[in-house]
């Protein structure tokens, strides 16, 4: 809906000179803001919809998903989900308690944007224990040499993988496919632009709370051992992990019917 205001979002601000040009009333934004909550209107944060994501591919994958689920607890497979992400030496911003009416700040040295770690990352849902690798850009090659390393990995040597991953280029290559099919290793790619069935986004979004949110490292050495420390702390634990990385065996239904309408 085109509220005939600069920008895209409805604010108080904004809500109060539509008043005023539409009716010609001056209203207080505490007003508004009451009129908005008896309404049933509440300020919160937008969620992304990915609208280029097909319900009916996610669903098949989720009933997929479900088989080899099986399989895993009947211990015939092992189920390894794979992601990549970029940490900067730079902080992360977020929320933190501090006092009332006062501006928090972080120190930052400003690291170029080129100051980072591309990281591979694998997370076993079977024993609830992760792996992060790298070797600088993520690309076909780097990605061969990263699945020779998983296969190394004690948890997962001698073990028939199941490897969940996105369709990224390097994911897709022909070299990768070919390197997985000499390993033994069965690929499985996820729905485009489904995110959310991936529960290594959520390992990637935990790291960053821990490690680079509020912190700006003095350099990138510093953020490698802090990323490793962190990879080692989460792994003591495996029940935690896997409590906090489950992944979905069913889709919800009102989130599914917005991908429909699109």
């Amino acid at each position: 809906m085109s509220h005939e205001l600069p920008g895209h979002g409805w604010t108080l601000k904004k809500l109060c000179q539509w008043v005023e040009a539409k009716l010609g009333r001056r209203v207080s934004r505490s007003t508004l803001r009451q009129i908005l909550k008896t309404g049933g209107l509440s300020w919160k944060k937008c969620k992304k919809l990915l609208s280029k994501a097909d319900p009916e591919k996610r669903m098949a994958f989720v009933e997929e998903f479900q088989r080899l689920f099986e399989r895993m607890c009947r211990d015939e497979i092992c189920i390894v989900y794979v992601d990549e992400s970029h940490f900067h030496q730079d902080l992360d911003l977020g929320y933190t308690w501090a006092d009332v009416g006062k501006p928090v700040w972080r120190e930052s040295t400003s690291p170029p944007l080129s100051a980072r770690i591309n990281w591979y990352g694998a997370y076993d849902f079977s024993e609830g224990q992760a792996f992060i690798w790298q070797e600088g850009k993520c690309n076909s090659e780097h990605t061969v040499q990263f699945l020779q390393r998983l296969t190394t990995w004690p948890l997962l040597a001698n073990r028939q993988l199941v490897i969940i991953w996105d369709g990224a280029p390097w994911h897709r290559s022909q070299l990768v496919r070919t390197k997985a099919q000499q390993l033994g290793i069965q690929l499985m790619q996820l729905p485009g632009y489904s995110p959310d069935l991936n529960p290594i986004e959520g390992m990637w979004k935990w790291m960053r709370e821990e490690v680079t949110q509020h912190f700006c490292h003095d350099s990138l050495q510093d953020l490698f051992l802090d990323c490793k420390a962190f990879i080692e702390r989460i792994n003591l634990d495996p029940t935690a992990m896997i409590s906090r990385l489950w992944p979905k065996f069913d889709l919800d239904p009102d989130y599914e019917k917005l991908l429909f309408s699109t």
